[in-house]
């Protein structure tokens, strides 16, 4: 489980660097100035959790399950969060209305503070 946790972390960093260049020089002539910092945060938000999936990838002392419910909340809540907000940033390049979708961010936010919520429970249980 961990080298998935890990490898995870390392392609959901690679996407986030890519999607962030193509956020700063593809999108700048497509949508408004609005658009491009949500999908910013977007990113950012996915390359926080990245990082955060690299480092429990990385930790030995929790076990196995503890990690993968921690991984599991963190992932979707990523997918949820990230995802939406970037088809929501590029609302205005389709003919779908992906405001439809909006109750998905929330939802993936949710999921991510749960992720962090877990992840700290369980290194307080486990390594304190």
């Amino acid at each position: 489980m961990n080298k998935t946790i890990f490898l995870t972390g390392i392609v959901l960093g690679a996407m986030a660097v890519i999607l962030g260049a193509f956020g700063a020089h593809g999108l700048e002539k497509l949508v408004d100035a609005d658009a491009i910092q949500t999908f910013e945060t977007g990113v950012r938000y996915q390359m926080y959790h990245a990082l955060l999936l690299l480092v429990l990838g990385n930790m030995q002392a929790l076990p196995e399950a503890s990690k993968k419910l921690v991984f599991y909340f963190v992932l979707v809540g990523i997918f949820c969060f990230s995802f939406s907000i970037y088809l929501l940033a590029m609302n205005s390049l389709t003919d779908f209305d992906f405001r439809v979708i909006g109750l998905v961010t929330p939802l993936g936010g949710t999921l991510l503070i749960v992720g962090w919520g877990l992840f700290g429970y369980r290194v307080y249980k486990y390594l304190c």
